[in-house]
């Protein structure tokens, strides 16, 4: 038995949380990484006794499209899944039910499913340094339960809340650009999940394409990227009721 761990982590936030179940639930796990651009997902194939840990953040409710595309692309021949959601304190909505759907379309089967807190992509000062040390204390607690359930070959498939049809996906996002510390390295460009960036001129960006996911900030070694301060303190105070009452990790077995 191989273990995969399948994740869209533009920030890092998901992939943290994937971790924490993957290596808990094999010694050697293999990465493979949806927000790379220069990988075809075709060529990924598992076979039926391998788990894998699907891992990807609710964007507005739903499954970042790029993931689901992605992870459509995968073969899963009858692999067992993890499917793993991540959210920044506000709620999942329809994420966990996309995300089974689409890894049953190709070829998983899925056996648990989590929903896990990450801090907020955007708004960062919500679930602020999460997961942290009583989420991984459960991560692990999960991983054992979902452990002991593969070994007794029980593949039965969880009931996991949402909905069908999914909820309408959001419209437009904030587009980061670029501020006068910006040299033009072209971290961001290389780095960006669906190449909205401009490699010749970082200040060039796609709106159309950009998924408003955060990587160019996130990896920008200058600081260099930000959003409109004024659409960001908007999102602040959205925000601010609905996510500021801590909410834990579920598991669906």
């Amino acid at each position: 038995m191989k273990v995969y761990e399948i994740c869209f982590s533009p920030t890092g936030g998901t992939k943290k949380a994937a971790d924490m179940l993957a290596n808990e639930i094999g010694k050697e796990v293999q990465t493979v990484d949806l927000t790379d651009s220069r990988t075809d997902f075709s060529e990924v194939s598992l076979e039926e006794n391998d788990v894998a840990v699907i891992a990807v953040p609710s964007y507005g409710g739903r499954v970042p499209g790029t993931a689901a595309e992605r992870l459509a692309a995968v073969r899963g021949n009858g692999a067992k899944a993890v499917l793993v959601c991540v959210y920044g304190n506000r709620a999942y909505e329809d994420t966990l039910v996309e995300l089974q759907d689409t890894a049953k379309q190709a070829g998983f089967s899925v056996v648990s499913a989590v929903a896990a807190i990450a801090e907020h992509s955007i708004a960062r000062q919500f679930a602020a340094g999460r997961p942290d040390a009583k989420d991984e204390a459960e991560l692990h607690d999960f991983a054992d339960k979902i452990r002991a359930k593969l070994e007794a070959e029980d593949f039965s498939e969880p009931e996991i809340p949402g909905n069908r049809p999914y909820k309408k996906g959001g419209g437009a996002g904030m587009v980061p650009k670029p501020t006068k510390e910006c040299v033009k390295c072209g971290l961001c460009a290389e780095k960006c999940p669906v190449q909205a960036i401009d490699k010749d001129d970082p200040g060039k960006v796609d709106s159309k394409v950009c998924i408003s996911c955060m990587r160019c900030i996130s990896v920008c070694p200058h600081s260099a990227r930000k959003v409109n301060s004024v659409m960001l303190a908007a999102v602040n105070t959205m925000l601010k009721k609905v996510c500021s009452e801590r909410k834990e990790c579920e598991l669906y077995i």
